[in-house]
Formats: C-alpha cells, sequence, structure tokens
C-alpha cells in the first residue's frame, strides 16, 4: 500500500498575515505546499489529505487541491472545532482550534494506510520524502510497540531572523527519538545565545545544533487510537484553559515513556526552510530558485 501523506493546511497563518498556504512562492506561482506534494508524489506517495477549515475550503480546493488531480488521489478533512471526543463540547469562548494533535485526528476517517504528516508551509525537500516513504513501506505496521519515525532538523537552521518560532527539541540515543520538548516562542538574543519558553513557561536556553521536530513524521493508522486516547485526557485536564493546545510531540513524547512506541530519527542530505513570517518569504524564493538552477526541480512544475 503507497504511504498517504497528510498535510496540515488549516491555519490562517495569523503571524504571516494571510493564507501562506496559498503564497506563490516558484517562479510560475507556485506555492511551497505545491513542492512538497510534487516531493512526496516521486517518492512514492499515493494520497494526501489536505487538513483545512470549510470556510475557506472551496478556494483551496481550486487552487491548490486542483493542481495535483490526477497525478495522486487527492481528499480533504475539515479541521472543526466541535470535533471533539464523546462527551466533551466546545466551551464558551472558544475560538481556536486544538492544536496539531486536533487536526491530525481529523483525518481519521479519509486515511487508511501509513502516513506522514508534514505543515503546509514548511519547504522540507525531496530526500526527505524518499527517507520517510522507505520506512513508511518497509517497517511493519503493527510492530508491538509501535514503531513511527521523525525527519531531524538542526534548530539554528530553523530560525526567523524576523521573529519567534515554535519547535520540539529532541533528545536522541541510538538514533531513536528518547523525548521531544516542546519549547515556544524561541529566538536569538543579542548575546547570541538562543533562548525559548517551555510549556510550563520557564524561560530556557536551548541549544543551536541541537535536532528538532519541525512536525514531519510518519506513524501508521492505529496512531489515530492513541491519539484520541490521549486527546480525550488533554481536555479532561485543560479544556476550560482557552488557548490550551494539544501537540503532536507531546503525544509522541508520551507514548516513548510508557513504552508503547519508539521514533526512529531519519537522516536526510535535505535542507529545512520555511515562511512563519512576511520578512521570511524572499529567503525562501531564493532558496528555490536556488534548487532549481542546480537541477533539483523543474522549472515549471506543472509543465
Amino acid at each position: 500500500m503507497k504511504p498517504s501523506l497528510i498535510v496540515l493546511a488549516a491555519g490562517m497563518g495569523s503571524r504571516y498575515g494571510g493564507l501562506k498556504q496559498m503564497d506563490p512562492m516558484g517562479p510560475n506561482g507556485e506555492t511551497v505546499l505545491d513542492y512538497s506534494v510534487f516531493d512526496a508524489i516521486r517518492a512514492g506517495f499515493g494520497q494526501v489529505v489536505f487538513v483545512i477549515r470549510e470556510d475557506f475550503a472551496e478556494a483551496f480546493k481550486s487552487s491548490v487541491g486542483a493542481r495535483f488531480a490526477g497525478q495522486i488521489d487527492v481528499d480533504y478533512a475539515f479541521q472543526k472545532l466541535e470535533d471533539l471526543p464523546e462527551g466533551y463540547t466546545v466551551p464558551e469562548g472558544r475560538e481556536k482550534p486544538w492544536g496539531t494533535t486536533h487536526a491530525v485526528r481529523a483525518a481519521r476517517h479519509v486515511c487508511k494506510a501509513p502516513f506522514a504528516v508534514i505543515n503546509a508551509d514548511d519547504f522540507y525537500g525531496s530526500d526527505a520524502y524518499v527517507q520517510m516513504a522507505k520506512f513508511l513501506t518497509g517497517t511493519q505496521a503493527d510492530a508491538s510497540p509501535a514503531e513511527y519515525s521523525m525527519v531531524g532538523y538542526k534548530l539554528e537552521n530553523t530560525l526567523s531572523d524576523h521573529g519567534s518560532v515554535n519547535r520540539g527539541i529532541c533528545g536522541l540515543e541510538n538514533g531513536l527519538l528518547q523525548d521531544v520538548q516542546e519549547v515556544v516562542n524561541i529566538s536569538r538574543q543579542e548575546s547570541g545565545e538562543v533562548m525559548g519558553t517551555s510549556l510550563s513557561g520557564e524561560q530556557i536556553t536551548v541549544d543551536p545544533a541541537g535536532l528538532v521536530s519541525m512536525n514531519f513524521w510518519g506513524f501508521f493508522p492505529s496512531f489515530f487510537d492513541h491519539i484520541e486516547e490521549h486527546f480525550s485526557a488533554f481536555l479532561k485536564e485543560n479544556i476550560g484553559v482557552e488557548k490550551s493546545e494539544c501537540y503532536i510531540p507531546t503525544v509522541v513524547d508520551e507514548l516513548i515513556d510508557h513504552e508503547k512506541a519508539i521514533c526512529h530519527v531519519l537522516e536526510t542530505s535535505s535542507s529545512w526552510f520555511g515562511v512563519t513570517y512576511p520578512d521570511d518569504k524572499p529567503h525562501v524564493v531564493t532558496s528555490i530558485n536556488e534548487l532549481i538552477e542546480r537541477g533539483d526541480y523543474p522549472s515549471d512544475l506543472s509543465a
């Protein structure tokens, strides 16, 4: 069975100021997402599931999804605020979705194959998809403990010069992920130190050479069951916290801690780059042009 690609594209890009998933970056109007799906197709993925919001579904389908018709199976899942486990309802005043775990959970009805998860606005590089496809097609789906994977990138190569970022800081041993610490508001200080804030609110120093998760994960369908269990427990404790979010790295970290899963950190020759702020765009455009000149991509993806 060919693996599937779940693309998390429901965010409006609040820090960016618009739908950055639809912002042209390539020489012929290609978006970062166009390059991601192009890389997935040539790596052997057979389905792409776009997790989006219903309020911009038609615009997204016509401007993004339609580009891949006939090249790969295209499906959609909607991240709805009210789509919660049985027994839970949206508290009054809650407007924001519940984070990346909630987003991946939205695809549970349309994704039946081994699957990778990516952000819509991150450029992961072609080799990263090759390595992920090899893992998903070459690993036993019903292994015990479950075997998952993650593509790791150096933190210093994922920072923005134009504002802070959120990252999952990874602890490794023998190529396996030991834990993931979600750190928010990471930025390089004038002193040269890289600082961030832990989920407990503590200001911490972060190793710029350490590996981080850029939300490129590899899972099997059984992961949806783990999501349901974890997300329900999360809501029990946090449903009244207005801006609380449930993150994929936190789910993986818990599974590792309880010896229910191991997570392989995949090595890749690819470089990551992404757009968090509008001023990040020129760097992305330049980087894509350099990859085209090197022959890694055609100048026109639709040709």
